[in-house]
């Protein structure tokens, strides 16, 4: 089992940013893939970002610019940088690991975005 625990969340203002982090923890081995996904009230859970151990990233044409995952392999932690918010940006986002053909979720942290 791997635990994941996202801290960093909560209320900015339009044009603010708020960096977010996980730490994994548990069976951590064979991790490869790591990211970020959101989900607003309402609609479906969506990527925002990943990053794999070799640092190479991908990301929603939504944060593309604004947004930057970075990751620290001997922390086990995942860090997305959000800048640039806007209010479309709210939502409770989730840190998600994957290893081998298992996907592991955080609890979630509420990113608030006011206009």
């Amino acid at each position: 089992q791997v635990q994941l625990v996202e801290s960093g969340g909560g209320l900015v203002q339009a044009g603010g940013s708020l960096g977010l982090s996980c730490a994994a923890s548990g069976s951590i081995f064979n991790i490869n893939t790591m990211g970020w996904y959101r989900q607003a009230p309402g609609k479906q859970r969506e990527l925002v970002a990943t990053i794999t151990r070799g640092a190479s990233t991908t990301y929603a044409d939504s944060v593309a610019g604004r947004f930057t995952i970075s990751r620290d392999n001997t922390k086990n932690t995942v860090y997305l940088q959000m800048n640039s918010l806007k209010p479309e940006d709210t939502a409770v986002y989730y840190c998600a690991a994957k290893k081998v053909m298992t996907t592991y979720w955080g609890q979630g942290t509420q990113v608030t975005v006011s206009s």
